[in-house]
């Protein structure tokens, strides 16, 4: 086995890594004497550790875990005698359940299993590459801010759940609950009573400041909040809710404030990336959806061969089982699945957004697909398309795309005519 640089390894590695500690297995090239270790992870032991087996091997050495991304590649990344070979754990545990039928697990023989798979079946694996410092950092923050988005769900739906015990009538004043603006409500009259209480003229400046100055809304907000009934007198209840309430608005609002922090970083590092205007000008990509279908391409064009392994690998692509007579379609379990979401909903985003995307859809949902199944089969579709305006960098032009379609005697044009 040798580098990508034709240079034989001088030893292997394989590493079964833990939160803090990490079991090694070193073979030196040559030599099929096995040797086992556990080091801690604390920076100066794993620094000791990689100098030592520098000094007894010099360099390259392949190492194989079951990481891509984590603390211990962090570490390993500094040396640049170290060549990372990441090991998908699915295939790993497969690997020892083929040895080991009772799946009993043991660290140290893991370390020996992901040393043994890139012994036995180099071309398997791929050496870690990683990608610019910039497109690193932009694939963190669209990650991190993707979390945040989730948080701001759960939060929401807790408000909403702790809201209908006991004052139902503040989600039927707003449209959006994930708002500063109902935040600032519910901080101000977190009860029923509070708001009843309130002067018409105290009301009308706060909707007035919130920017709700459509005369027919609030004239009906304000006769819905005189005429409203407790669905609760039990102080019981309303205390323990009310408090609830105040507390998830206070993470609501610190949740809003992060994502806004995350929105101006990205703003400010993604249009940096030359690649960038080739995903800002797509229909229904937008300030957040830009970015993430940026870094769902990423920047080395010689990852993806074509279209299909990229469809593959983001999950998008269905897998097809056959066994005797028996034939089956699904979709793929294993996947980055923020990759698969990040297609998945831009594709949806694009229903309304592009002529052509809007019809294949309804297409789709015509032959009887539900609307999940629609949008991913859109979502399949779009990727061709993408790959192709990335692979050549050039931006996606719809009109040009529609004379394609023209070309080819395409039989979704017959229902894009039919529509207009």
């Amino acid at each position: 086995m040798k580098t990508p640089s034709n240079k034989p390894f001088t030893a292997f590695v394989g590493i079964d890594w833990a939160d803090a500690k990490h079991d090694v297995c070193i073979q030196a090239a040559g030599n099929e004497h096995r040797e086992f270790a556990r080091i801690s992870h604390k920076v100066d032991e794993i620094e000791a550790w990689a100098q030592s087996l520098y000094q007894r091997f010099g360099g390259p050495i392949a190492v194989a875990l079951e990481l891509s991304k984590g603390p211990i590649v962090y570490a390993l990344q500094k040396y640049d005698f170290f060549v990372i070979f990441p090991v998908n754990p699915s295939t790993l545990a497969k690997y020892r359940e083929a040895f080991t039928p009772s799946r009993a697990k043991d660290d140290p023989t893991d370390a020996e299993l992901a040393l043994d798979l890139i012994l036995r079946h180099p071309h398997r694996f791929q050496p870690l590459n990683p990608q610019s410092d910039e497109m690193r950092t932009l694939v963190s923050l669209v990650e991190q801010r993707r979390r945040l988005v989730n948080d701001r769900v759960r939060i929401t739906n807790r408000l909403r759940n702790t809201l209908k015990q006991y004052y139902p009538q503040a989600l039927q004043w707003f449209d959006r609950i994930d708002t500063l603006s109902f935040c600032d409500f519910i901080e101000r009259w977190p009860t029923l009573v509070q708001i009843k209480r309130a002067r018409r003229n105290t009301l009308e400046t706060f909707f007035h400041q919130h920017n709700m100055r459509f005369a027919h809304v609030l004239q009906a907000r304000l006769e819905s909040i005189k005429t409203a009934s407790p669905l609760t007198l039990d102080q019981a209840v309303i205390t323990p809710h009310r408090l609830q309430a105040l507390v998830l608005v206070d993470l609501l609002r610190a949740t809003l404030a992060a994502i806004k922090r995350f929105d101006q970083e990205i703003a400010e590092l993604a249009p940096k990336h030359p690649d960038y205007a080739l995903f800002d000008s797509l229909p229904g990509a937008g300030p957040s959806l830009a970015p993430r279908l940026l870094v769902a391409f990423g920047e080395q064009r010689e990852r993806f061969n074509n279209a299909d392994e990229l469809q593959r690998y983001s999950g998008i692509a269905p897998v097809t089982e056959r066994s005797g007579k028996k034939s089956w379609v699904h979709w793929r379990w294993q996947c980055p699945t923020f990759l698969r979401q990040t297609f998945v909903e831009w594709a949806a985003q694009t229903i309304n957004k592009s002529f052509w995307a809007g019809a294949y859809y309804r297409q789709q949902r015509e032959k009887g697909c539900t609307y999940n199944a629609a949008v991913r089969a859109l979502a399949f579709k779009w990727i061709r398309i993408l790959y192709r305006c990335w692979d050549t960098h050039t931006p996606y032009n719809e009109s040009v795309y529609l004379k394609a379609l023209q070309r080819r005697g395409s039989p979704l044009l017959s229902q894009l005519s039919s529509t207009k």
